[in-house]
């Protein structure tokens, strides 16, 4: 696969990260003498897609640049259980003090990545497109959507400053989705302006509204492909999203139905971080 750019905040998140286990100091990692060195393996319990390698490099580089990192796998790859996917060697103390961090990145990121590569599959050959949200971690939006992209996925926009997304409540103030999207083109933002519909009627508001995406939140199957219809008949066609209740199950019908994307919040929601662990072979003790 095509290597995806690490956010360019990676290394503040990792030392916000150490930070916050660390403190004043890893008490436990200091009962080790400091001149103590060890050999470390990552090994994963389960099949996984591997995401993370430069937050864990970034980790130890962090804590001593001593530590040398032999990965066995690389970014974006398919691994099977029980399988090696890292060995470390070093100062004991930097590799106790780094385990927890490291692996929680690497662990949750993988899960991250894995869920989507899964999602991804299902689409293979329809030319639908699968999408992210903003239902991230807090804290770990840039890296969420960075395992997005490693497990195949798309970005839908990263925060509510690079992308308009008018939703109920705004089409509310704005009194219908032609003003809201005429409010959208007047504030002079450079950027795609997206309306989400609960109805086809809705859709058609917003393709007269000239938005350049619907989002069709919870659609039937048959409201999909009507809307897919209704908006191929249009002189000036959108971008169809299609949201809400979709499933590993449901996505192929869905995208069967001709949308154009399909995004799926629980692929960061609900992500369920890898089977991983770190075993330790001491080196020297003095």
């Amino acid at each position: 696969m095509t290597a995806v750019p690490p956010p360019p905040d990676l290394a503040l998140v990792v030392a916000r990260a150490i930070e916050e286990d660390v403190g004043s100091g890893d008490l436990t990692a200091a009962l080790v003498p400091e001149e103590a060195t060890a050999h470390a393996s990552v090994i994963t319990r389960e099949r996984a897609i591997v995401c993370g390698i430069p937050y864990v490099e970034a980790v130890f580089a962090y804590l001593d640049i001593r530590v040398r990192l032999d990965w066995r796998t690389a970014e974006g790859a398919e691994t099977q259980a029980n399988a090696t996917i890292l060995e470390l060697a070093g100062p004991a103390r930097a590799l106790l003090t780094g385990e927890r961090t490291a692996l929680n990145f690497l662990q949750f990121l993988s899960g991250t990545a894995t869920t989507t590569h899964d999602h991804v599959e299902r689409l293979e050959g329809t030319g639908c497109r699968l999408l992210d949200t903003r239902k991230t971690l807090p804290g770990l939006r840039t890296a969420q959507k960075y395992a997005v992209r490693v497990g195949g996925g798309c970005n839908h926009r990263m925060g509510l400053f690079d992308g308009i997304l008018i939703k109920e409540n705004h089409i509310m103030a704005a009194g219908s989705i032609a003003r809201a999207v005429h409010a959208a083109r007047s504030s002079g933002a450079r950027v795609p302006v997206e309306v989400e519909v609960e109805s086809l009627e809705e859709l058609q508001q917003a393709i007269e509204a000239r938005a350049d995406i619907a989002l069709l939140d919870d659609f039937s199957l048959a409201d999909l492909a009507a809307g897919v219809a209704m908006n191929r008949a249009a002189s000036r066609p959108l971008k169809l999203e299609a949201s809400g209740g979709v499933s590993l199950e449901t996505l192929r019908a869905i995208a069967g139905t001709g949308v154009d994307f399909i995004s799926v919040g629980g692929i960061t929601k609900h992500v369920r971080a890898i089977d991983l662990s770190m075993r330790f072979d001491w080196e020297h003790r003095p």
